[in-house]
């Protein structure tokens, strides 16, 4: 499939110029937005650049229309289960009303236009290209006091050095760069998948019509996502994996637990694979296991991860490396004097919750607001199968590679009170990693229908470190799925 071409619009100056401003941000994703947002409302003059579409991929491509998808295959899955427990139901799987539902209400039809406007009604100035950082005359960093309204210096013990290129036009930011440009698909390197027309994650959201089968290269969270809600809507889904286990970086009761769903929804998982070769031809995808055999489908699926991609951005002017992983930042977000980082680009996993997070504290570092450091003890992820799996904190084994001395206590939510009336599509468990040295949670493993909802308390355990003497004490109520965290305590050990 055609990856959709963006309607360029970029500013029409005849001769590059340059600019003085307050802020230039560069990406406009979920952080990058939240960002330029914010400092508009504080009266700053803020230069927002996206090469794509403002919203970036949680919006158009990823979190918003994939759940909108995994809601629609739910429900599939629920009527599925009325004649085990409700008397009879024929379903038949339909994907027009939720291609309809993400291009219509998601996505305009990946029209950025409306937030475009209104961003340049609320006085921000958008621009539509690439950006990248190039050196620029040396000056004292300023910084906006909120409190009285006023421009003060940064104390002149910094220096900004340069300036952001877009178009032909050059900015000089007055008191510095936000950097968001967010993370890039990796292509695995296998031999003959150069070249080929598989699709990526973008390409499933924009589907119209339905494969009758797919492959798909990887297990991570995109993928069984992607995977589980296709197979429900009647395609033959193989999941090919090189790792020994699905979502290799969560803990393996996860994995054991979701391979098991994923099988018995007749769901290929092959796991520990060597994919020695792809080939496409008139009849569709051919993928070469070597030992396992060979897999065919109409269409392959790539889903092995995405990454930070520092490339044409410019840092080697702030003295950083463009093929490092990750842009490093400290505590306020701060990668160089005068440049702050947040979203994906710094590392800290693909997630619009920490985007925003990392954005509110930039925010508050240029302003000069008080404001708490960034803290990553307790990011909570989900994925969106069902079940439902979130995790938070440490695994055990991360824990135990740390030097803590841990207790883990574990509790399967099929013989907890809610689980058992639930019955079918109950499979879920808890788990948790207690520091023993502190009392405290450190990690937590969340399975099941409502598993990143219940997710919330143990989130907050680790995060304000609630000693486990007073989460045993702490009331449960009954019968909820969340009352198994009152077993999995009772086990620690």
């Amino acid at each position: 499939m055609a990856e959709r071409t963006l309607d360029v619009a970029l500013d029409p100056f005849d001769e590059p110029v340059t600019e003085m401003v307050d802020v230039v941000v560069i990406g406009l994703g979920p952080g990058g937005e939240y960002v330029a947002n914010e400092l508009l409302s504080r009266g700053l003059r803020v230069v927002a650049i996206e090469s794509e579409l403002m919203g970036g991929e949680c919006a158009d491509w990823g979190c918003v229309p994939t759940k909108m998808m995994v809601r629609a295959a739910n429900l599939l899955a629920e009527a599925g289960r009325v004649s085990e427990m409700a008397g009879s139901a024929t379903v038949t799987p339909d994907w027009k009303p939720v291609a309809t539902r993400i291009r219509e209400e998601a996505t305009h039809s990946w029209n950025d236009n409306e937030l475009v406007v209104e961003f340049e009604r609320k006085g921000g100035r958008f621009i539509r290209g690439t950006a990248r950082l190039v050196d620029g005359a040396d000056r004292s960093l300023d910084r906006w006091d909120f409190e009285s309204g006023a421009i003060g210096s940064d104390g002149g013990d910094s220096a900004l050095s340069h300036d952001v290129e877009v178009g032909g036009r050059r900015f000089s930011p007055r008191f510095g760069v936000v950097i968001a440009t967010g993370a890039r698909n990796m292509v695995p390197d296998v031999t003959g998948l150069a070249g080929l027309p598989y699709w990526n994650n973008r390409d499933i959201v924009q589907l119209e019509q339905l494969p009758n089968s797919l492959a798909i290269l990887g297990g991570g969270a995109i993928a069984v996502e992607l995977g589980q809600l296709l197979a429900r809507f009647g395609v033959a889904v193989t999941i090919v994996e090189v790792a020994e286990r699905l979502l290799a970086s969560e803990e393996p009761e996860a994995s054991r637990l979701l391979e098991g769903v994923l099988r018995a929804e007749g769901i290929e998982v092959i796991t520990r694979a060597s994919v020695e070769l792809v080939t496409h031809d008139s009849h569709g995808f051919s993928l070469d296991l070597g030992p396992l055999g060979r897999i065919r489908a109409d269409q392959l699926l790539v889903a092995t991860g995405r990454r930070p991609d520092l490339q044409g951005l410019g840092v080697e002017v702030i003295g950083i490396d463009p093929k490092l992983p990750e842009l490093c930042t400290d505590e306020n977000m701060r990668v160089a004097p005068g440049v702050w980082a947040v979203g994906d680009v710094t590392g800290h996993g693909s997630f619009t919750h920490v985007a925003t997070y990392q954005g509110h504290i930039a925010v508050s570092d240029i302003t000069g607001s008080d404001h708490a450091r960034a803290d990553y003890r307790a990011v909570p992820r989900v994925v969106y199968t069902d079940p439902e799996i979130g995790a938070v904190g440490l695994s055990e084994q991360s824990a135990r590679a740390s030097g803590l001395r841990v207790r883990i206590g574990q509790a399967p939510m099929p013989t907890e009170a809610r689980g058992w009336i639930h019955k079918v599509g109950n499979e879920g468990l808890i788990k948790l990693v207690e520091d023993c040295d502190r009392g405290v949670l450190v990690g937590a493993l969340s399975i099941g229908p409502c598993g990143g909802e219940v997710l919330a308390v143990l989130t907050l355990a680790i995060h304000a470190e609630v000693p486990v003497s007073n989460l045993k004490t702490m009331l449960y109520a009954y019968p909820t799925f969340h009352r198994a965290i009152e077993a999995a305590l009772a086990d620690l050990h």
